[in-house]
């Protein structure tokens, strides 16, 4: 993950050329993370790749969920994202961060100060990455295909009419 702060002996985060061209894309999965752990109890996505085109997240899951259940949750995504939320972020003491977002993915060399991006108030989650300054920046959110295999589900996405950030 991509999760590093830079500082006095901590490791340099050095991004792909295109990682800074992926905001809205990327705002979409902390919207989608958050989503998926309301309405089915599950941790945060174990692994994703998110690029401008389409996307793809990964999740522990017990059983295969529905396609109804799919359908809701790329609407309660859309709902979020309806509501024009401001998209912020604020550098705070990681013990500070660790009562608003789970932390279990950092490792150690994160530091001791973490920044953490605020979709509103419906999500907080340590991260360095680029953000859209307000959800109505990203567009409608669609899941395209899914598949659940030995306890994985896998989510692909995409967004289509993106404002332009």
């Amino acid at each position: 993950m991509n999760h590093l702060t830079t500082g006095p002996k901590e490791p340099v985060f050095t991004p792909k050329k295109d990682y800074f061209e992926r905001e809205a894309m990327h705002t979409a999965e902390h919207i989608l993370n958050q989503t998926m752990v309301r309405f089915f109890g599950c941790a945060r996505s174990a692994t994703s790749h998110i690029e401008k085109l389409k996307s793809k997240c990964d999740y522990v899951f017990p059983s295969s969920p529905t396609q109804s259940q799919l359908d809701e949750v790329e609407k309660q995504v859309n709902a979020v994202i309806e509501k024009h939320l401001p998209v912020t972020a604020r550098v705070m003491p990681r013990s500070e961060a660790e009562k608003l977002c789970d932390l279990s993915k950092l490792p150690p060399a994160a530091g001791d100060s973490l920044r953490v991006v605020f979709v509103g108030d419906y999500d907080a989650c340590a991260c360095i990455g680029k953000h859209v300054e307000n959800t109505s920046q990203i567009g409608r959110f669609k899941i395209t295909t899914w598949d659940w295999q030995a306890g994985r589900l896998r989510l692909r996405f995409k967004l289509e009419e993106a404002k332009n950030v």
